[in-house]
């Protein structure tokens, strides 16, 4: 019990410094090259380990709450899929990015989102059940949306080896995530024992991947055409959270029941935040003549880790300062005040009844 408790305290350290433990990992892949690339052939299988127990924690309750909200889940991976591998594009054209370095902007567009989104959204006060409704399904139609935009968007840089996306998107997210599904709904409580280790086992695994990916660049990682990945990867992500909160807004227009403050905080993170783990090992795989291609995934996950954080913490601060109300409608100033006076009401409203 005791051992579960240190391994819960030692995962929640390392998700609040990840960004952190990404540059180290980074570093350490740098300095020795040699390690990493032993490791580098089990790189599907380390993303595998992460889609694995990803599934483990699904529960069938997870995929009903997509039915029961079907049009904020679908609207959210629709504008996922929409707004990021098209700001990729317009990203790579104003920075005249070409070859395997276009290619691994337009891969990391074109993932899921990240897990980390889910973090972020909690932090913020956002609808994580959204939040996690929409991950669970952009995460499913990868496989397929992928190569699918990846032929439509990147063919202009390189040849793209379709099948050799689907097929490896499938070994790594959909097989993993179906097996852990299926061994959480037999052995169930036993599972949920478990679960609390998967949280590190997903930390290392990424990060050596990172690692992996940096050894396999080793000097091609700072020279000047590498490092102009970093300003594209930072206005892509910056773009994502924008583009995906004006369009969350919008929608409130069209629909205000569904697309309420909670709702907009949980959209904006599912755009701009991808599985940068997905993409660096779909280049590393795909693209194995090209190990370019993912570097753009290793910078999107320092980034969007320190980006998160930073908008999760600032949105807090602005919702406290202006008494924004979580559960508001649009985010409108005072309504943390007026929800606590309508509560005050009812509970007196209640005491003089249960009086007279």
């Amino acid at each position: 019990m005791n051992d579960m408790k240190y391994l819960v305290k030692v995962s929640q350290f390392v998700n609040k410094t990840f960004a952190l433990w990404v540059i180290i990992f980074g570093i350490l892949g740098f300095i020795f090259p040699e390690i990493f690339k032993l490791v580098g052939p089990y790189v599907p299988v380390l993303l595998g380990v992460v889609m694995f127990g990803m599934g483990l924690t699904l529960t069938l309750d997870d995929f009903k709450r997509i039915l029961t909200q079907p049009l904020m889940v679908v609207v959210g991976t629709v504008a996922h899929f929409v707004i990021m591998p098209l700001v990729a594009v317009l990203l790579c054209w104003i920075f005249r990015l070409d070859g395997p370095l276009a290619v691994g902007v337009i891969l990391v567009g074109c993932c899921p989102s990240g897990t980390s989104s889910n973090v972020m959204s909690y932090l913020s006060r956002g609808d994580v059940a959204l939040d996690v409704s929409i991950g669970i399904l952009s995460t499913l139609c990868a496989p397929f949306m992928i190569p699918l935009l990846m032929q439509w968007l990147a063919s202009q840089y390189v040849t793209v080896p379709v099948e050799s996306l689907f097929l490896n998107a499938v070994k790594v997210v959909l097989f993993p995530i179906a097996l852990g599904v299926i061994c959480h709904a037999i052995f169930k409580e036993k599972i949920e024992k478990v679960t609390v280790a998967l949280p590190i086992v997903s930390q290392v695994a990424i990060l050596l991947i990172i690692g992996v990916v940096v050894a396999a660049n080793g000097s091609k990682l700072f020279v000047a055409s590498s490092l102009l990945a970093i300003p594209v990867v930072i206005l892509h992500n910056l773009c994502g959270y924008a583009l995906g909160f004006g369009f969350s807004k919008l929608m409130y227009k069209v629909y205000p029941k569904g697309f309420r403050y909670a709702q907009q905080k949980a959209i904006t993170f599912e755009v701009g935040m991808q599985d940068s783990a997905l993409g660096a090992t779909l280049a590393l795989s795909s693209f194995a003549s090209n190990p370019l291609a993912a570097v753009p995934s290793t910078f999107f996950s320092v980034w969007h880790n320190i980006s998160g954080s930073v908008l999760s913490s600032w949105w807090r601060e602005h919702d406290d300062k202006h008494q924004i109300h979580p559960d508001s409608d649009n985010g409108e100033k005072g309504s943390a005040a007026k929800a606590s006076e309508a509560g005050d009401a009812v509970k007196d409203e209640s005491e003089e009844t249960v009086n007279a």
